[in-house]
């Protein structure tokens, strides 16, 4: 095996394991804060900050600033993996990556497909340590796609409720016990910042940023209105249920219309690897000498990198936002 091999093979297991040390440390003082910020909540001291219910349109336009935001990763993991519903702590994530991104340094040193060994073991390294992030991903948008399905119900239980009777605080409690998780869990945790003394619209804002949806923050902000202005909540959550209901009856036909652009981003993404592998079968020693030239390994490169792209436009292509 090369020198250079073995070199770079190292510094990146040694950069991995610095990285997953710093991200412990980091992840234990954000623990502390978070519980300390529990209690000031608690206990009725929290800081008063200005709080945008909606998301800052010019954040989400920028996709450099969306980047930027972005290079923190334990705090971004963090987030992700709480909105994912998954009970793992950052470091665990680091560490997850780091050990998948170990068989990919060596598979890629073994076999430098792409221009050199230390490119592809790179490569090879960064592909294999996101699939833990990628998992993660995969589970917050379920979990999402399962808040945006429960959510009209909830707004015509707790309309419902009200109309019969019951306390606002009162119906979040039946609410969280009678609602399935996902969504049910998140109610009962409003509710019990509100039953330890917590402001109602620190327990809003809390439950908004819990929940990171266009519906949720709408609820929010309806909730707040109310209560400064006044007027007949159980009507207002009814008719914004409707509306609800309405925009994710318009998401599934949006999403009925684009699934021939999905089918085609998934059969032009799948043919090339396909299409490689019956060639592995069919004629061994055809791609082998590809793999072995300069040139054919610049070629491969460009096909991989053009591969990302393309899927990564149809992608933008077909996702319509409702």
């Amino acid at each position: 095996m090369p020198v250079a091999v073995v070199v770079s093979f190292v510094v990146v297991f040694v950069l991995v394991l610095l990285a997953v040390s710093v991200g412990m440390k980091f992840f234990d003082a954000r623990r502390k804060q978070q519980m300390s910020g529990m209690l000031k909540t608690a206990a009725g001291e929290g800081e008063t900050v200005t709080t945008t219910l909606l998301r800052d349109e010019e954040i989400e336009k920028t996709g450099l600033m969306a980047a930027l935001a972005s290079f923190q990763f334990t705090r971004h993991a963090q987030t992700q993996m709480r909105e994912a519903g998954i009970a793992w702590s950052s470091n665990r994530l680091l560490a997850a990556m780091g050990l998948m991104a170990i068989p990919g340094l060596g598979l890629g040193s073994m076999f430098p497909i792409l221009m050199n060994g230390p490119i592809t073991a790179f490569a090879a390294g960064g592909v294999l340590a996101a699939v833990p992030y990628l998992y993660v991903r995969k589970k917050r948008s379920a979990r999402l796609q399962k808040f945006e399905e429960q959510f009209p119900e909830a707004l015509d239980f707790l309309a419902r409720s009200m109309r019969a009777g019951h306390a606002f605080s009162i119906s979040l409690e039946m609410l969280g016990e009678e609602l399935a998780d996902p969504l049910g869990q998140e109610f009962r945790a409003l509710f019990n910042e509100q039953n330890l003394g917590a402001p109602l619209d620190i327990a809003l804002r809390n439950f908004a940023e819990r929940v990171p949806l266009l519906d949720a923050r709408f609820f929010t902000s309806s909730v707040l209105l109310q209560k400064q202005t006044g007027g007949n909540l159980a009507e207002i959550l009814s008719r914004l249920a409707y509306v609800i209901r309405e925009r994710f009856r318009l998401k599934g036909q949006v999403r009925a219309a684009s699934a021939h652009g999905r089918m085609t981003a998934s059969i032009l993404t799948l043919l090339p690897i396909g299409t490689m592998l019956a060639l592995l079968v069919v004629a061994p020693g055809y791609l082998q000498g590809m793999a072995a030239d300069p040139d054919g390994k610049m070629m491969i490169a460009g096909a991989i990198l053009a591969q990302i792209v393309g899927n990564f436009f149809i992608k933008k292509i077909i996702n319509i936002k409702v």
